[in-house]
């Protein structure tokens, strides 16, 4: 089990330094090197990851049939190839959509091994652990992409690509290590049995708004504070590496209080107060007066988003492990992290409209969608609870 466990563990920490990088610079070399618009961009991402989200359900179900460690290892070498490509500009549409196609099957699947591979009083800790590991790799790899948006040349933006690729190389060959998973479901069950589970489909639906709350930080926070706010420049690098140090020390604690959907469903209750309460703290640094003022409050509601965000994954990982059949997790792995494409294909265009055009009445309706969508998940988590729960994990 710890050699499962350290596996996972070290393919989700080279993954993670690549993406920081990427995440970081990809926009920026998009426009630098092959003349790409911001609009350009944007309308790409968004059609990427729709096309994402319409088929992460389907590669779940496949690796339910061809194996889950073979298809995230198939899909780990797929994103290699993909950023391959758009390092060199060819077929970009094409390309980003294979990027995130690749992506997202590859986050449900990689769901679908922790669920197959991890017994079931460990999942939700060893999948905060990863998260944890995940946020660490992404620092490192953004400061690595800092220094090539500093040098501003093709060969210091094609080589964070390169970087990228060859974690996902790496990545699939530690995947590749990990034992076959054999699937336990019936010969004659339904191929689309998850569409059949109307409580398993309302928590998918209801977790993909929170996941609203990433993009939040990646792109609704950062325009915000440049266009709305007099904070100091440095604010919203600043604002990252708190969130991401929170993160760190934090993630795994909150997951050792989830231990069954009862407590699921309280620290996703708790994560929706704390969301609301952070969008009614970030649009008070719009009031006139100085950075040092606007920056203070700021990083006041980047604290309480970061105590919502341990708490609100912690518990969305639960319910999508416990409520999920065992016998197909890449099926029903697959329809619960579609959310995450989702956040990627609407999140940005939704976000800009609420914070920037209704400014502080946006941030109101967001921090209403928030605490009702998590109430209504926990509600979703609370009927479905098992009336025995699993004892927690020790300190």
């Amino acid at each position: 089990m710890e050699t499962i466990t350290r596996t996972l563990y070290r393919a989700q920490a080279v993954n993670a330094v690549g993406d920081g990088a990427f995440y970081v610079t990809s926009a920026v070399a998009f426009t630098r090197l092959f003349g790409f618009t911001p609009v350009q961009i944007g309308l790409a991402l968004t059609l990427a990851w729709g096309v994402g989200f319409v088929l992460t359900a389907p590669l779940g179900a496949l690796a339910d049939r061809l194996g889950v460690r073979e298809v995230a290892v198939g899909l780990s070498v797929a994103t290699a190839v993909m950023v391959g490509l758009l390092a060199t500009g060819w077929v970009f549409p094409a390309a980003l959509t294979g990027y995130a196609v690749a992506q997202s099957g590859l986050y449900a699947v990689r769901q679908a091994m922790t669920a197959a591979l991890v017994p079931a009083e460990q999942r939700t800790v060893v999948r905060a652990r990863m998260q944890a590991l995940a946020n660490g790799g992404i620092s490192v790899g953004a400061g690595i992409g800092g220094v090539a948006l500093t040098l501003d040349t093709a060969a210091a933006y094609t080589a964070v690509f390169a970087l990228d690729a060859v974690g996902f190389l790496i990545a699939a060959g530690l995947l590749a290590r990990l034992p076959k998973v054999t699937s336990t479901r019936p010969v004659h069950a339904p191929r689309a049995a998850v569409l059949r589970d109307r409580p398993y489909l309302a928590a998918t639906a209801l977790n993909a708004v929170l996941t609203l709350s990433l993009p939040l930080l990646s792109v609704g926070l950062p325009l915000f504070i440049a266009q709305r706010t007099q904070a100091f420049e440095w604010s919203i690098a600043a604002l990252f590496v708190l969130n991401t140090a929170g993160v760190l020390l934090l993630q795994v604690r909150a997951a050792r209080r989830v231990t069954d959907l009862t407590s699921a469903a309280k620290s996703v209750r708790w994560a929706g107060w704390a969301l609301l309460v952070s969008c009614l703290v970030f649009p008070l640094a719009a009031l006139p007066g100085n950075p040092a003022v606007a920056f203070a409050v700021l990083a006041a509601g980047a604290v309480v988003q970061v105590l919502a965000e341990v708490r609100l994954a912690a518990g969305s990982w639960e319910i999508g492990f416990a409520m999920a059949d065992p016998s197909s997790p890449g099926q029903w792995q697959g329809v619960y992290g579609s959310g995450l494409a989702v956040a990627r294909c609407v999140g940005p265009t939704t976000l800009v409209f609420l914070l920037l055009t209704w400014s502080g009445p946006g941030w109101l309706v967001l921090g209403g969608i928030f605490l009702a969508a998590a109430l209504g998940l926990a509600a979703v988590a609370r009927g479905s609870a098992a009336p025995t729960s699993r004892a927690a994990l020790p300190v």
